[in-house]
């Protein structure tokens, strides 16, 4: 449990996950389907670390000792959001019922002829956005991404669809690159899209109230958003069973602004009403949680220094962390032990 998601090789290999792959898409969803149970029981009977962290999230979140049929429902529910994975990235909507909710506001956000920052999280699925297309015609979509965290899982992308791998933001290049090639996608009215739940060791994070206790949050993307000053929506793809997602967008802030003279005070205040849809959604859809680590005590995180910071000099900063945050994909989230 103290071992952090970041330190624990991918699970799999190239091989395995283009077998997975192959088999799903010359097979279909639902025989695909079934695979989804003996790789449930592998991780409830032998990955004690991960059955553990599901545990201690289940008892935050149902208020109580969950069962062990509970432990492997959450399980399952993670393996079957990665498996469609599979045909979402292959942009195989078809075989979904996607129901999207706030689409009115990501066109409001456009108008404003910038582009919008969409901050997602390690709740549901995020490739559940790829339905967007089918929504919004005008919209473009650029993802950050840390590519080196799950070599495997990006060489299966790049052979499911070459189009969307080209057009990934790498979040591991150098961290003025990176927060340069934001600003660019942002510039030509894109959607950038990244998951900001997680945190590295060793980037700055602040407590936030979630679940009943204080839980760390990065802090590096909110000050990159305000100092790139576009509008922000926070995005959550839930998985309601069978072939159903909701997607869910919400507008956060039009322009997010954090004063220098009260940068901690205003971030702290940021990511607790973060905190608070996260946990919103997380009560409505309770086994969609994918952090399968101890969420809520990573101990090399480092709290964000209580100190003003000139605008500039904030955004340079936010840019060096912004490819160490959690841009890794969601099946990064168990790792071998």
């Amino acid at each position: 449990m103290k071992q952090q998601w970041i330190e624990r090789p991918e699970a799999g290999g190239v091989a395995a996950l283009l077998l997975i792959r192959t088999f799903a898409l010359l097979c279909g969803r639902t025989a695909a389907r079934l695979v989804l149970i003996p790789i449930t029981l592998y991780y409830l009977v032998r990955r004690k670390p991960e059955r553990r962290a599901s545990r201690a999230y289940l008892r935050r979140i149902l208020g109580r000792d969950p069962s062990l049929l509970e432990i492997a429902k959450h399980i399952h529910c993670f393996a079957a959001v990665i498996l469609d994975r599979v045909f979402l990235l292959s942009e195989r909507f078809t075989r979904f019922d996607v129901r999207a909710y706030g689409i009115d506001q990501i066109h409001a956000a456009l108008a404003q002829k910038k582009g919008v920052l969409i901050f997602g999280t390690h709740l549901g699925s995020f490739d559940a956005l790829r339905v967007l297309s089918q929504f919004s015609k005008t919209a473009k979509t650029r993802v950050v991404i840390d590519t080196d965290q799950s070599p495997a899982t990006f060489a299966v992308l790049n052979r499911l669809n070459p189009e969307l791998a080209a057009s990934i933001i790498n979040a591991r290049q150098e961290g003025t690159s990176t927060a340069l090639a934001i600003k660019e996608a942002l510039d030509e009215q894109c959607l950038v899209t990244l998951l900001v739940d997680r945190a590295r060791p060793g980037n700055p994070v602040l407590d936030a109230d979630f679940l009943g206790s204080p839980a760390p949050f990065p802090t590096s993307p909110w000050l990159l958003a305000a100092t790139l000053k576009v509008p922000v929506m926070l995005c959550f793809g839930l998985y309601r069973g069978g072939n159903r997602y909701d997607l869910h967008f919400e507008p956060f802030a039009d322009v997010l602004v954090i004063e220098r003279t009260r940068r901690q005070a205003a971030l702290r205040d940021t990511l607790q009403r973060f905190s608070g849809r996260l946990e919103h959604y997380a009560r409505i859809a309770p086994y969609n949680w994918f952090n399968f680590y101890d969420f809520w005590h990573l101990h090399d995180a480092t709290r964000a220094p209580d100190r003003p910071v000139a605008a500039n000099a904030a955004g340079v900063e936010a840019a060096r962390d912004i490819g160490d945050t959690g841009a890794a994909a969601d099946d990064g989230a168990m790792r071998r032990t």
